[in-house]
């Protein structure tokens, strides 16, 4: 079985916490599922869950090529260098990341929800949005990849694992699939 679900931010991707902070427990009721690859608490978006070993190592595996696709909004104007260089890929402290695909959005799209807590807003800082695609899952990867080219990510949303895209999903629903 797969679950889709859009994970809110504020969650975090595991069933229990010590100190109380929100869980999958408190959105997802399907016993013996995990997550299949990791959100950080402070991202939103698609989160996958199964119960199937094999489909959860191809899921997250990087030699198995599935793509993650993110809109970022960004601190600060995209410009041409800094696209070029996620575009061929930037040297973080782990090392030099694969090249992303990568896009301006002209603006947040309209379905968009929007985030509790907001978003802060500074009207002297620009900001734009970004649609990013790796093929990696290292920690807070997107997060590095884009501070390194000079553009800190200020809200990130997964909308696409592979096949499977968040639709029209709302925070905390999920969508179960039979595999």
């Amino acid at each position: 079985m797969l679950i889709l679900f859009n994970k809110p931010f504020g969650v975090l991707c595991q069933f229990t916490d010590r100190e109380g902070r929100a869980t999958l427990a408190d959105y997802i009721r399907q016993k013996n599922v995990y997550a299949a690859g990791r959100l950080d608490r402070d991202s939103e978006g698609l989160l996958l869950l199964t119960d199937d070993g094999a489909l959860a190592h191809r899921i997250t595996d990087p030699r198995h090529k599935q793509s993650k696709t993110y809109y970022v909004q960004v601190e600060g104007r995209a410009e041409p260098a800094a696209l070029d260089a996620l575009r061929k890929g930037v040297v973080l402290k782990d090392g030099p990341t694969l090249p992303a695909r990568v896009r301006v959005i002209d603006d947040k799209p309209d379905w968009l929800w929007p985030r509790d807590p907001p978003v802060r807003f500074r009207k002297s800082v620009a900001d734009c949005w970004l649609e990013l695609s790796i093929h990696e899952g290292r920690n807070r990867q997107v997060r590095r990849m884009t501070a390194a080219v000079g553009l800190p990510t200020l809200r990130l949303i997964r909308i696409r694992v592979g096949d499977h895209e968040i639709g029209n999903l709302q925070p905390g629903q999920s969508r179960l699939l039979r595999t």
